[in-house]
């Protein structure tokens, strides 16, 4: 199987080649179909924007399962990504980075660990949540760096694991505590 770039996948997209109802991203040049989402996980979607929304304010976006356009070969749709400006400076081309990454993860726990972590730490994402719903906490990665381990030869140097009772903030809007109960459903 060959590699697509992100052209090629936004062509395939114009073109109708994925039925209407498909959920699809490019990560690394490999296109990957998404699960359905059971209702938890829309839930947490809906509470962490909810969240976050005034935790950042004006000068921010909160996007919603929106296309990042980190690389060539890869286009990913996080659950959420906040990226600086409004939704009117991403009129002409997605965004190719974003302040906060958050993925909402039930059944695709270690999808989230290893391939979105470590494409997220490729493209110098400084802030990754993992909304771990079986566990029922958030875990924070951040410190990206070179791994010679990891699935792209990027990781995460710094992990916390945040419980219910717990706050945890943003790194763009670290006077903003976040309680882990207003995300977790």
């Amino acid at each position: 199987m060959g590699r697509w770039s992100r052209e090629q996948y936004e062509k395939m997209i114009e073109a109708g080649i994925f039925p209407p109802d498909t959920r699809a991203e490019l990560i690394d040049g490999e296109i990957f179909t998404m699960t359905p989402q059971k209702w938890t996980h829309a839930a947490a979607i809906r509470a962490a924007e909810e969240a976050l929304r005034p935790a950042f304010g004006i000068g921010f976006d909160v996007r919603v399962q929106l296309p990042l356009a980190l690389d060539p070969a890869s286009e990913p749709e996080p659950d959420l990504s906040v990226v600086p400006g409004s939704w009117r400076d991403y009129r002409d081309a997605h965004p190719s980075s974003a302040v906060l990454i958050v993925e909402v993860s039930d059944t695709s726990l270690e999808y989230d660990r290893d391939r979105k972590g470590s494409l997220y730490a490729r493209a110098g994402i400084a802030d990754y949540w993992i909304v771990n719903l079986p566990a029922g906490r958030i875990e924070v990665y951040r410190d990206p760096g070179p791994s010679d381990e990891a699935l792209y030869g990027w990781s995460y140097r710094t992990a916390l694991f945040c419980a219910q009772g717990q706050h945890l903030s943003p790194l763009s809007a670290s006077e903003y505590p976040i309680a882990v109960n207003a995300i977790l459903p």
